[in-house]
């Protein structure tokens, strides 16, 4: 009798154990994915970004929502009032970036002047369309991208930015069927070099740019 309670008591003692591993083990998971969900997933080093995010288009400090489209190469950026002019003998492009901001709702209407980096001829179904591209710095998480922009009026696109495979492939990979999964952290020290950037860049004489390259003709992709 004595050594059945001592069997009784062990496999008790067994059981106990196990629960408490079981227990250990799910609060140990449940940890892990909200740490997982709170920070930046990446794969084999890639940032993994959903189809929809947030950024900033550097040096401002307006946040912007950006959608990631593996559909369209080149990136498209919303500008109005666009407008050519030439800097030391080099093509340049003015315009007016009007957008909501993704965190407060205001309407901010933000200016710039870049260099034309190239051209490119856009075909669709509305016919032709000749863009300038330019070099433009977004944050997106904690990173900054500089990458190829073409600039157009989207103002009938529910999303001011548009990134496209040729800034994909500098960024990651993309989760289809998740938003938001950057938080925005971009530092003031990014949008401060990216403001000291522009200056030097207006200085510049040997700008890089294949404006005089052969016109590149993209197809148009419907959003």
């Amino acid at each position: 009798m004595q050594s059945a309670f001592k069997m009784s008591f062990v496999a008790a003692l067994m059981t106990a154990s196990i629960a408490f591993a079981g227990a250990l083990h799910a609060e140990s998971e449940e940890k892990k994915k909200g740490k997982q969900s709170s920070e930046e997933v990446q794969i084999d080093h890639k940032v993994v970004v959903g189809w929809i995010e947030k950024g900033r288009i550097l040096p401002e400090h307006t946040a912007v929502k950006i959608k990631v489209d593996s559909g369209a190469l080149t990136s498209s950026m919303h500008a109005v009032n666009i407008e050519d002019f030439k800097r030391k003998g080099k093509q340049w492009v003015r315009y007016d970036v009007p957008v909501k901001d993704a965190d407060t709702g205001e309407l901010i209407e933000m200016e710039f002047e870049r260099p034309v980096f190239r051209r490119i001829l856009v075909r669709g179904a509305g016919g032709e369309d000749r863009r300038p591209v330019v070099k433009m710095s977004i944050c997106m998480g904690d990173r900054v991208y500089e990458e190829q922009f073409s600039l157009r009026d989207r103002g009938d696109m529910t999303y001011p930015v548009l990134i496209g495979r040729r800034t994909i492939e500098h960024i990651g990979l993309i989760d289809v069927s998740r938003t938001f999964m950057l938080s925005l952290e971009c530092s003031k020290s990014d949008e401060e070099e990216e403001r000291d950037k522009q200056k030097r860049i207006k200085d510049d004489e040997a700008l890089d740019s294949d404006v005089d390259a052969p016109e590149e003709v993209e197809e148009e992709h419907e959003e």
